[in-house]
């Protein structure tokens, strides 16, 4: 157990540095599109933190796919939950979520598709490897020594 927190701890340190610049790009993207014109420097502050945050909770949750006792889908739930969580409160810590219930739909809806398209993608590419070593090991075993 003891492993699996300091790689969570090593992994979410790593990405937290991550959540300033994405921070940046968000309000560059807000401020474009005439949403945000100056922000004061709690807004400032609370952004960096929440988000250096999250980049830690992100980078850090992926830890639960080598937790080898732990289920591919309960790990998934797991992550999933977790970071689903964290981006919600996120949000509405810092005001780019509206009150309501469309707005949280229309949030979780996304987080959804979004969540589900990143994860297949991602178990597709591994398959593919995993199927090319296996393949490389087959014939590895049926060469003639």
């Amino acid at each position: 157990m003891k492993r699996y927190i300091l790689d969570f701890l090593r992994r979410g340190l790593l990405a937290c540095g991550i959540g300033p610049l994405v921070l940046a790009v968000f309000y560059l993207i807000l401020h474009r599109q005439g949403l945000v014109e100056t922000l004061d420097p709690e807004q400032v502050c609370l952004g960096i933190f929440s988000l250096s945050a999250l980049a830690f909770i992100a980078g850090g949750m992926n830890v639960v796919y080598q937790i080898e006792r732990l289920p591919l889908m309960a790990a998934v739930s797991l992550h999933g939950g977790v970071l689903y969580v964290s981006y919600l409160i996120t949000y509405l810590l810092n005001g780019w979520l509206e009150g309501g219930i469309t707005p949280f739909l229309v949030f979780t809806g996304i987080f959804l598709v979004g969540y589900v398209l990143i994860w297949a993608v991602i178990y597709s590419i591994v398959r593919k490897k995993i199927a090319h070593i296996n393949e490389m090991l087959n014939r590895q075993r049926q060469k003639p020594e």
